[in-house]
């Protein structure tokens, strides 16, 4: 299989940008721990519009958790999640709000048990999945949908990707 410049290029461009928004984001305290609203997860939309997404989400998360101080398992198990959201995403992008379950069912599984795990955090495992999972709903299904529509309705998907 041939990967041309154009799709390294833009999963570098989706990975830089999941980066520097997750960090923006952790300056303000929500980009890790119980309560997580990762502006940065909008960008799982974007496997909808083009699969360079699903590996500049993947590699993007992986750059972003290790400057942002998380633990190796952490590193390793959180951008694993992104993968399979983003996977999903682009599995189903032809029913773009199914599209949006994916990232935000996938983080709801796997970061509670990361949390628990690798920071001995105390709180019951179904506490730790509302939590997460309502800053999935904000940062995919609320942000990640107007990213979307806004892709959508300006015809950008053609000039983006």
């Amino acid at each position: 299989m041939k990967i041309s410049v154009k799709t390294i290029t833009t999963a570098g461009i989706i990975a830089a940008l999941y980066v520097v928004l997750t960090w923006l984001t952790s300056l303000f305290g929500l980009a890790s721990g119980v309560i997580q609203v990762r502006i940065s997860e909008a960008l799982c939309v974007l496997p909808i519009f083009t699969p360079a997404a699903i590996p500049g989400l993947f590699i993007g998360c992986i750059i972003a958790n290790s400057i942002t101080g998380s633990v190796l398992i952490d590193i390793i198990f959180g951008s694993i999640a992104t993968l399979i959201g983003a996977i999903g995403t682009r599995f189903l992008r032809k029913k773009p709000i199914l599209a949006l379950l994916p990232p935000i069912v996938a983080n709801m599984i796997i970061v509670p048990i990361v949390l628990i795990k690798a920071y001995a955090v105390e709180d019951a495992l179904w506490f730790l999945i509302l939590t997460v999972g309502a800053g999935e709903i904000i940062s995919v299904g609320i942000l990640g949908f107007l990213l979307y529509t806004l892709i959508k309705q300006r015809n950008l998907e053609k000039v983006l990707f």
